[in-house]
């Protein structure tokens, strides 16, 4: 054993990068739960000693401790927020506001897509992306059938929403909360920053499917009045609960803001509401709610990355990006952009971002990068890369989680989405998104003109 633990000492930075890129290559091949194949990487990274397990060395804190590498602000701000949404959705009141919406439209298909998305889109900024596809998806197939019209223009129009309505705000991606806690970025920093944008995206994606779908967007009038006459009624199926859910979404939305005055933690804000929400409710039920396997395959990977921090080898691909682009702020920018846009459309864009934030944080803390400092050489590849991993998800019918939920829902309703016949529209929605972006980060951060 001690002739193993010396060997995997002696090279640690091949053993390290061979567990991460075998993650990689596990997670994307969807054969085993992503989640062990998380745990199973920590597992050999702390059997292996790639990360020691020992939280004192001779009376003092031992800064390679494995717990030291686990981002607890990632961890506690994602489980408070899906309590928070589980006791919320209880209540009926995004159905509510879903069907709502819907009945305004009058059932005119094209109006109706574009409300659905918006609402998709909006709900994404301050939910999982995935907890809002499972709420719309009810709603579009009876709207689908009420209309007669094949509910897939709709479900794909919802996942692009999905994942561009995430990239607006702090907590509407995991790569988001990943990013702010790293970079130390507020909710407001990305209001700032990426809402404005991320809105222009918006349009111009649901304009260019509503053009694409547009010969599939027929129906008659005697079907739009079915929609326009949707019962709504019963949707709230617990007011209290509702009002008490809007009352500390509303003020822990509040914290997330104020964070620059109050210098309380976002996953302190969220973890104050979830547990007043808790008092009314029965822990144990709400609990079940929570994806647990999204927490602990968050925390396996921290570990693994953390072993490969460890080894050298975020500080070697920090200083191979500052090589290849011979310190161009704007060639990294780009490469950083288009590269995440790319590779998140193939790959999980939470162990992706996982792995490049260590990165840009280790160019952010070299002293001079020609002549700028590090950080502010950083500061344009933190949005580049919130960009590109968000919105690359909509690349590939794999590209997200929600993407994989909308598909296997569609196909079990007999509306299958093909991935060649989804890649057409994504190719289309993310190069739009990619173009934008790229026009947005070279007059804002690159070139500033605002």
């Amino acid at each position: 054993m001690e002739a193993l633990l010396a060997f995997a000492s002696s090279h640690a930075l091949i053993i390290s990068a061979s567990i991460l890129i075998l993650a990689y290559v596990f997670i994307a091949m969807e054969k085993i739960p992503k989640v062990t194949i998380a745990l199973v990487g920590a597992s050999i990274t702390l059997l292996l000693g790639l990360l020691d397990q020992t939280q004192t060395i001779h009376g003092h804190l031992d800064k390679f401790y494995f717990i030291n590498y686990i981002d607890w602000n990632v961890i506690l701000l994602l489980v408070s927020m899906m309590i928070i949404v589980s006791i919320a959705t209880r209540s009926g009141m995004f159905s509510w506001a879903a069907t709502e919406m819907l009945k305004k439209t009058k059932g005119h298909p094209k109006t109706t897509l574009f409300c659905l998305a918006a609402f998709t889109a909006f709900a994404s900024a301050f939910l999982d992306n995935v907890t809002t596809v499972i709420l719309v998806m009810p709603i579009t197939f009876v709207v689908a059938e009420k209309l007669d019209i094949n509910p897939v223009p709709f479900l794909i129009t919802e996942i692009m929403a999905s994942n561009i309505g995430g990239t607006a705000t702090l907590i509407g991606d995991p790569p988001n909360i990943i990013i702010g806690s790293a970079a130390g970025f507020s909710f407001l920093d990305f209001l700032n920053e990426l809402t404005g944008i991320v809105t222009i995206i918006f349009l111009a994606v649901t304009g260019a499917m509503i053009f694409m779908f547009r010969k599939k967007l027929k129906t008659t009038q005697e079907r739009m009045d079915a929609v326009a006459q949707l019962d709504n009624s019963g949707t709230i199926t617990d007011k209290p609960l509702m009002i008490r859910s809007l009352i500390v979404l509303g003020i822990v939305i509040l914290g997330f803001i104020t964070h620059d005055i109050t210098h309380i933690q976002t996953s302190v804000c969220a973890m104050a509401g979830a547990s007043f929400l808790l008092l009314f409710e029965k822990p144990t039920k709400i609990l079940e709610d929570v994806e647990w396997t999204t927490i602990f395959f968050f925390i396996g990977l921290f570990i693994i990355i953390g072993g490969f921090d460890k080894a050298g080898g975020i500080d070697l691909m920090a200083k191979w990006l500052i090589n290849v682009t011979q310190g161009s702020q704007s060639l990294a920018s780009m490469v950083i952009l288009w590269g995440s846009g790319l590779l998140s459309g193939v790959i999980d864009n939470i162990p992706y971002t996982a792995t490049m934030t260590p990165m840009i944080k280790e160019i952010s803390m070299t002293p001079m990068i020609g002549s700028m400092a590090g950080h502010a050489f950083a500061f344009p590849l933190w949005w580049c890369l919130s960009l590109g991993a968000c919105l690359g998800g909509n690349l590939t019918i794999i590209g997200a989680a929600a993407n994989v939920i909308v598909s296997e829902t569609s196909a079990k309703h007999g509306h299958p989405i093909e991935f060649m016949s989804y890649l057409k529209y994504g190719v289309v929605c993310v190069g739009l998104s990619l173009l934008i972006s790229s026009a947005y980060v070279y007059l804002r951060f690159l070139h500033p003109i605002f």
